[in-house]
């Protein structure tokens, strides 16, 4: 999937949008929208790649309830104030009006994909 996504920015077919130092975190996340016209009750679906050692900032769920679900890589996960260790295959509710931060601790890319609802 990366490698098609990555294809398919160069190609102009899937806009790949370069975050930096987002939400006052260090490093870049490339995200990808994946959801064409928006079926509520979702409101976008999102493919991420968070750089080696960089994170995202604490920021709160202002609009939308979140999901992630982890797919490469090794991070930690902050929700609340709750810290969790993310690898392939985790996934993270987040409640609309909560804090999430993301950390990537690991060597390689941290991919994930993040599914966005209104109530």
């Amino acid at each position: 999937m990366w490698e098609f996504l990555a294809n398919a920015a160069a190609a102009g077919t899937v806009p790949c949008d370069v975050r930096k130092e987002l939400f006052g975190g260090t490093g870049e996340v490339r995200v990808w929208a994946l959801l064409g016209p928006v079926v509520p009750p979702f409101d976008c679906v999102l493919a991420c790649e968070l750089s080696p050692g960089g994170s995202v900032g604490k920021h709160v769920q202002d609009t939308c309830s979140e999901v992630l679900i982890f797919l490469e890589g090794s991070g930690q996960v902050t929700v609340a104030d709750m810290t969790g260790v993310m690898t392939p295959s985790a996934t993270v509710a987040i409640p609309q009006g909560e804090t999430l931060s993301i950390k990537n601790t690991g060597s390689v890319p941290l991919r994930y994909l993040i599914v966005k609802a209104k109530p």
